[in-house]
């Protein structure tokens, strides 16, 4: 073979493989170091569903439906200050769920979730309209009979966070026995009282808009929940967890950002 056949030959196989290369390239694709084509993932996983949050006090749980792509990294979580945004990084997780705890009671936070992939893609956010606004809470909260000689720890004062005497201007709520009836009583005309049943404390979300008692009280039931919409409209709830004659001890949660019914949003 000539020389001149064996340049020309050596030019149409460079040829070739940079044609080769110039066509991967238009298509998208890439050489490894060996030549192979391979083609990049440029597909960002599938947007979460099912986002919700749920209330706590101090925190947000934030939880949604697992993504199914293989090749599933983790997920980012994103927060706002208003339902439009900006959104801003929150944190990265590689399981469905989340609890932010740098929040406030009474604040309200916007959340969405987005998926990412082991290639980097990231989905768009999630779209579901998720807020949630903290709300303190408690547990194992005794109130005494008001007819009874520990009356001055009858009341509670949900502003505060306090035991008051039932006689207090302050107190929001406060337990009498009153003829063999268990109730809790209202501390002012201005706050309403309803009985939600038998219940689980979370199961009560939002405060209802109608329903409220035309009395002054609701008998008490060991097991049930109910709501209290306070004189300076704060929305509360409480459970009963144990009744007698002497005291009633309760969970209780109170929602401090005024007007808004919202006590767990799930």
């Amino acid at each position: 073979m000539s020389a001149h056949g064996f340049a020309a030959r050596r030019f149409g196989l460079g040829f070739g493989l940079a044609l080769v290369a110039f066509s991967v390239a238009i298509a998208g694709c890439n050489l490894d170091d060996d030549g192979t084509v391979f083609v990049p993932d440029v597909t960002p996983p599938a947007i979460p569903s099912g986002f919700h949050s749920i209330t706590g006090d101090g925190e947000v749980r934030l939880v949604w439906n697992p993504n199914l792509e293989e090749d599933l990294a983790g997920y980012t979580v994103y927060w706002s200050e208003a339902p439009a945004g900006p959104y801003e990084f929150v944190a990265n997780t590689t399981i469905p769920r989340y609890v932010d705890r740098d929040v406030d009671n009474g604040s309200t936070y916007y959340y969405a979730v987005t998926a990412v992939d082991e290639a980097g893609n990231e989905s768009e956010l999630s779209q579901e309209f998720v807020h949630d606004t903290p709300r303190p809470a408690g547990e194992n909260l005794v109130l005494w009979n008001a007819a009874g000689a520990s009356w001055e720890l009858s009341g509670y004062d949900f502003d505060h966070y306090v035991r008051r005497p039932w006689t207090s201007v302050d107190a929001d709520i406060f337990f009498l026995v009153d003829q063999g009836r268990r109730a809790m009583v209202a501390g002012d005309d201005a706050t309403d009282l309803q009985d939600a049943g038998f219940a689980e404390l979370d199961d009560l979300d939002w405060a209802p808009p109608s329903g409220w008692t035309s009395e002054d009280r609701v008998t008490l039931i060991e097991g049930h929940c109910y709501y209290v919409w306070t004189r300076d409209d704060h929305y509360a709830k409480f459970r009963v967890t144990a009744l007698n004659s002497e005291r009633v001890v309760i969970d209780w949660a109170y929602q401090i950002d005024k007007s808004n019914p919202e006590l767990v949003r799930k």
